[in-house]
């Protein structure tokens, strides 16, 4: 895949994996992982700083939580109301953009 278009789509990728249920990032990365099929890996250097971003923003809340497999506790990531208006708002537009790419070809 394109690294520019995965760049282009990070937030879009993060706020969608984070609409079924909150997740801390090792686990929001397999999640993507398993979810595209392996077409999508994130690394940490991508995806931390793109988390620290989407919170800063107000489009996601952070907690200290437990890991079910111990160990110690974890930042968990959970899409607030303001995250769930801006995954519409990106997807509306990831969707005018795809039907216009599709018309040119």
């Amino acid at each position: 895949m394109d690294v520019n278009l995965f760049k282009g789509n990070l937030d879009l990728i993060l706020l969608s994996v984070l609409e079924r249920e909150g997740g801390y990032g090792q686990d929001i990365a397999k999640r993507v992982d398993a979810l595209t099929e392996g077409q999508i890996r994130l690394n940490a250097g991508s995806l931390y700083p793109a988390l620290h971003r989407l919170e800063r923003a107000g489009f996601l809340s952070a907690v200290q939580t437990q890991p079910a497999r111990g160990g110690p506790p974890v930042k968990t990531y959970l899409l607030t109301d303001a995250g769930c208006e801006e995954l519409l708002r990106r997807r509306e537009g990831y969707a005018a953009f795809d039907r216009a790419l599709r018309r040119l070809w």
